[in-house]
């Protein structure tokens, strides 16, 4: 079996704000109406999100992504077990599970004008922004999400055949001498 390997491989980037490949990150797609998710929910142990919110327990955090779908993000070698557990807890149901880490590639943008950047490339609105809420939108052509992880750090996914483009979106909106300066 081969190593996993993120799309940037780990690269990084210093401009105005720092962009790093935050490397392979476990992600499974839990599909289902309410009930179902807060099923699914209840078994992986964190609390069940708010919409445009995201909850955490230990290494597993829940990310809101639509009225019947939540993201699943976790160590990358936890991916498979959790999906067995979400499998079981609605077992007979209509609902889907799937494991979406190789589907996916997340960034990371740090620096105290890191939501410069994402306002370069989305049209989702950043007053206000704070850890804990998720936005799904749009990157430029791309569809991706970003989320706030503290103080002028957002993480932000994107569709792994996208890796690429977004990166590249994101490391020429943090350019030196590109600063919105609002």
């Amino acid at each position: 079996m081969s190593d996993a390997v993120s799309p940037m491989n780990g690269a990084t980037f210093e401009g105005f704000v720092t962009v790093s490949d935050t490397g392979p990150r476990g992600m499974i797609t839990l599909r289902g109406a309410p009930e179902e998710l807060a099923r699914m929910a209840k078994a992986l142990g964190p609390d069940l999100p708010e919409p445009l919110s995201m909850t955490a327990k230990g290494p597993v955090t829940l990310a809101w992504m639509s009225p019947d779908e939540l993201m699943v993000l976790c160590d990358y070698d936890a991916a498979p077990g959790l999906a067995g557990k979400a499998e079981a807890a609605v077992a007979g149901a209509h609902a889907l599970v799937a494991v979406v880490s190789d589907a996916r590639a997340i960034y990371r943008l740090d620096g105290p004008d890191a939501a410069d950047v994402l306002r370069k490339l989305t049209p989702a609105r950043l007053d206000g922004a704070q850890v804990g809420t998720i936005r799904r939108t749009r990157l430029a052509q791309s569809a991706g999400a970003f989320w706030m992880t503290g103080p002028g750090l957002f993480e932000v996914m994107c569709f792994r055949s996208e890796g690429q483009y977004v990166w590249t979106l994101l490391c020429n909106a943090a350019r030196p001498g590109s600063e919105l300066n609002l």
